[in-house]
């Protein structure tokens, strides 16, 4: 029978438990601050921003707002993220994306200070996961990692196919699944006989930006599958990368969607704010 991976619940117990690591750190004396940085009025974006800033509000974390105008030129937000930077009060730098026109992301991502770089995005952090080392990863496909762990998803030895090469999610989701002893094979739009290679899968992840582009036809019996997309469909409706009705009767766990991997993103957000405090402790 397939099992439906409940990405709400498994956030609940992540936020629950950070809750309690700030807690342990306010009792030493230590708070716990983000910074939210947006840019411009995009309503996609203040969704997200609000939502980050009430998880904050329910772990414990103080959350400080700078709302900037859409004619903010590069070098206003860059001072903006110096200042973030040598504020000893400030523990994480968010910076939300997109960012409007004529704004290099990269540039902005790269001048965060890599221990307040709780997107995980800067190319030490990249880096660091690269080799093996600590440092703040990535939230969805360090959510994801939570959701197989949390569901008892062996990941050790099993065939692990990513669609999607991205530098958010498509690259470090391999990375994570190299070290969880995974052997990976990552996908993507110049890949050859793709419905071949994903039928290899075990564990399943796709993240392709394509509406329900995955269906039956892409998969084999018993394989676990991991649904990054979100999309609205003709009726308004959301829905994944993977057609779920078509998919869901051969695996033996899935992600829905909503309700899979998107309240996992911004759980992970809480877990690296207080990891950026704890990093300096130790």
């Amino acid at each position: 029978m397939t099992q439906i991976i409940d990405g709400k619940l498994i956030s609940s117990q992540i936020k629950d438990e950070v809750k309690e690591r700030v807690a342990a750190l306010s009792k030493k004396g230590r708070e716990v601050t983000l910074a939210v940085v947006l840019v411009g009025e995009d309503p996609a974006s203040q969704v997200y921003v609000n939502n980050k800033k009430k998880a904050c509000e329910y772990c414990g974390i103080n959350s400080k707002s700078f709302e900037l105008p859409e004619s903010t030129s590069e070098a206003e937000l860059l001072e903006l993220i110096k200042k973030l930077n040598d504020d000893a009060s400030i523990d994480g730098i968010l910076v939300q994306l997109p960012l409007p026109k004529g704004i290099d992301e990269d540039k902005v991502i790269m001048a965060i200070d890599p221990a307040k770089d709780v997107d995980g995005f800067h190319i030490s952090n990249v880096g660091s996961l690269c080799v093996g080392r600590e440092g703040l990863v990535s939230c969805t496909p360090a959510g994801i990692i939570e959701l197989l762990k949390r569901y008892n998803v062996a990941i050790e030895g099993k065939e692990c196919v990513v669609i999607g090469r991205s530098n958010i999610v498509g690259k470090p989701m391999a990375l994570l699944l190299l070290r969880e002893n995974g052997t990976v094979t990552v996908c993507h739009s110049r890949t050859k006989d793709l419905k071949e290679v994903a039928k290899r899968a075990d564990i399943l992840v796709v993240a392709i930006g394509k509406p329900k582009f995955i269906d039956d036809s892409y998969v084999k019996d018993g394989v676990v599958v991991i649904d990054v997309g979100i999309h609205r469909n003709e009726d308004g409706k959301l829905c994944g990368d993977v057609d779920f009705e078509s998919v869901k009767d051969k695996t033996s766990a899935i992600t829905p969607v909503p309700g899979g991997v998107g309240p996992m993103t911004i759980a992970m957000l809480m877990n690296n704010c207080v990891a950026a405090v704890e990093n300096k402790t130790k």
